[in-house]
């Protein structure tokens, strides 16, 4: 006869605590919520504050003392997969596996339990094959992307699984723009608003995102506009989080270079947000131009999160992106080529029909591969079939 025991699965995370502005937290709390299984009982790392919309299949295990995730978080993490690890029947890792963190919770949670990492990045730039081999431990491996699973089946693995990354299309789809938003970053709904949605220290596109708006962008006041680009009230948003001190320097260096130049009056900086979907919506386009991916995700949930709000969405053409753009969903520059980017601007900003198109099929595909709820039900027959 059939067991009625439940599989009692642990999310192995960073605090899932909000904001909900980092992507593996994310995407382990939004998995929790999407799958409603009564078999399937997940376990979420958390801290002292409840979190809401969790299904009666979700138990919260309030081991931290809040959202950072600092030397303390981490011992706390560690104590916890060593004194708790091996009652669950499956331990899912959610965060980058280094050669450090993967020897530590290959031994605190030993062989009892069957354990999964999801392994949303390879870093390529940083570890080989023979890293791979001592930081992947896991009796499966899942990747977000078709890339990495065949990099890791050529590397000699036989125990990996594709599976998408979901987006909450409940959370991110197409708004008006919020009249709260706009008043908070000093916008006009009939202001343009360009976005960028990648990071101040890393990935190589701000210093040239930077020249290009000191060289195109008309000072204050506004005269002599250039008519093939500019329109009175073009604004650019810096749409990114200050995460460290790097961060906070490069963003008071690009500052000090608008205000220089004379045109702070048309940039806005959100910093860290509520909100994050109405961050998509009030931007006219959302650009992605980085020059790499050294430390970030296979797949830029932005990317999809900007889909999903059907946004017109210029990228870089990285080779890891191919899997999920092409000229239907989304325009492509090359990488570091700031008259590209501002050109391509320019005809998305021209041409409202090319601009409705890109964000309409943006959805369309989004809803197709990266909806949450896909995802959810291929990770609930994958914990199925792993238990057995």
């Amino acid at each position: 006869m059939p067991s009625n025991k439940k599989t009692q699965i642990l999310l192995a995370t960073r605090p899932l605590v909000p904001p909900w502005d980092e992507a593996s937290k994310n995407f382990a709390y939004f998995l929790a919520k999407s799958i409603q299984d009564p078999q399937l009982e997940f376990h979420l790392l958390t801290a002292p504050e409840t979190l809401e919309g969790l299904g009666s299949n979700c138990v919260q295990h309030p081991i931290f003392r809040s959202g950072r995730f600092d030397f303390e978080a981490k011992a706390r993490l560690a104590m916890f997969l060593g004194t708790k690890g091996r009652s669950f029947d499956i331990v899912h890792f959610l965060f980058t596996p280094t050669p450090l963190n993967a020897f530590l919770a290959k031994h605190l949670v030993g062989t009892h339990p069957k354990t999964v990492q999801t392994i949303a990045t390879l870093r390529e730039e940083r570890w080989n094959e023979t890293d791979w081999k001592r930081m992947f431990f896991a009796n499966r491996l899942v990747t977000y992307t078709n890339h990495s699973k065949q990099k890791l089946e050529e590397a000699g693995f036989a125990n990996v699984d594709r599976i998408y990354p979901g987006i909450d299309l409940e959370r991110f789809s197409p708004k008006p723009k919020d009249p709260k938003t706009l008043a908070t970053l000093n916008l006009s709904p009939n202001d343009f608003v360009i976005s960028y949605v990648g990071e101040y220290a890393r990935l190589g596109a701000t210093d040239m995102i930077v020249d290009m708006l000191v060289k195109h962008l008309p000072k204050t006041p506004t005269r002599h506009l250039r008519e093939d680009v500019s329109r009175k009230g073009l604004k650019f948003l810096f749409a990114l989080r200050v995460k460290n001190e790097s961060d906070a320097k490069k963003k008071e260096e690009i500052t000090e270079k608008f205000r220089q130049a004379g045109i702070l009056d048309s940039i806005r900086f959100s910093d860290t947000v509520s909100d994050v979907a109405a961050l998509y919506n009030i931007a006219d386009i959302v650009t992605f131009p980085v020059a790499d991916m050294h430390g970030k995700f296979d797949v830029p949930l932005v990317i999809l999160e900007a889909y999903a709000c059907s946004r017109p969405v210029i990228l870089s053409d990285l080779s890891l992106f191919r899997e999920f753009s092409n000229p239907r969903i989304s325009a492509t520059i090359p990488p570091c080529n700031s008259e590209a980017l501002w050109q391509k601007i320019s005809e998305i900003q021209r041409d409202s029909d090319f601009s409705k198109d890109l964000g309409a099929n943006a959805l369309i595909f989004v809803k197709e591969y990266f909806n949450l709820k896909n995802t959810a039900e291929s990770y609930s027959l994958f914990y199925q079939n792993l238990k057995v």
